[in-house]
């Protein structure tokens, strides 16, 4: 099953971009059926969700792996992180060239300006300072620092689901299951955080006793 799992979660991630990639097509076609009424709106809401999408699925193979006792799935951690930002990066390009007009004093102008931009951007600069650094050599030179360093998703998670939820006019389902999916990936971190402390406790206790 090992050797299968990775091309899986390979194909998974390529999916929407091939879904995009067939929606943009029928937009040039102008059947109507392509990004929407507004194809750029429609291209940023696209890639916008499913950077969350793929960011939750990162957030969530360390639980997956411990509850389901899959250690292979920490292997796949790493190119889900990738992907994740590579999808937000893209949001944040398309962003850019079309609302931004590629000029700086614009963009820093919406980031500054529109609060669910200035989170969004946030969370942006959060997960490009993870993505640099997740290599085996970054980890070596980080040393505990790296663990550190990487915990900072739990804040690039919150701030993308607010990003989302003061973006939303109308219809709050999808930020409700989102922030389901994320407490509940939080609450088995919590859960396991709290059985090492019990459990390294329970062993200081023992070796007093012992002494």
């Amino acid at each position: 099953m090992a050797r299968y799992l990775k091309p899986a979660i390979v194909f998974a991630l390529l999916m929407p971009w091939c879904w995009l990639a067939y929606r943009v097509y029928l937009e040039t076609l102008q059947t109507g059926a392509g990004l929407g009424a507004d194809p750029v709106e429609g291209l940023i809401h696209y890639l916008g969700e499913w950077s969350l999408i793929v960011l939750l699925s990162a957030f969530s193979v360390t639980p997956l792996s411990r509850q389901f006792k899959w250690p292979m799935l920490i292997r796949s951690r790493r190119l889900i992180g990738v992907v994740a930002f590579v999808f937000v990066a893209v949001h944040t390009l398309v962003f850019a060239i079309f609302y931004a007009e590629l000029k700086w004093s614009i963009f820093l102008r919406e980031v500054v300006e529109r609060p669910y931009i200035t989170l969004g951007m946030a969370s942006v600069v959060i997960l490009m300072l993870l993505t640099l650094t997740s290599t085996r050599g970054w980890q070596r030179r980080l040393g505990r620092r790296w663990k550190q360093l990487h915990r900072w998703v739990y804040l690039a998670v919150p701030l993308a689901l607010l990003h989302l939820l003061w973006l939303r006019k109308d219809g709050y389902t999808d930020v409700f299951i989102y922030s389901l999916w994320a407490a509940v990936m939080a609450a088995e971190r919590i859960h396991h955080w709290r059985g090492g402390r019990r459990e390294k406790q329970s062993r200081l206790a023992k070796a007093s006793v012992s002494i």
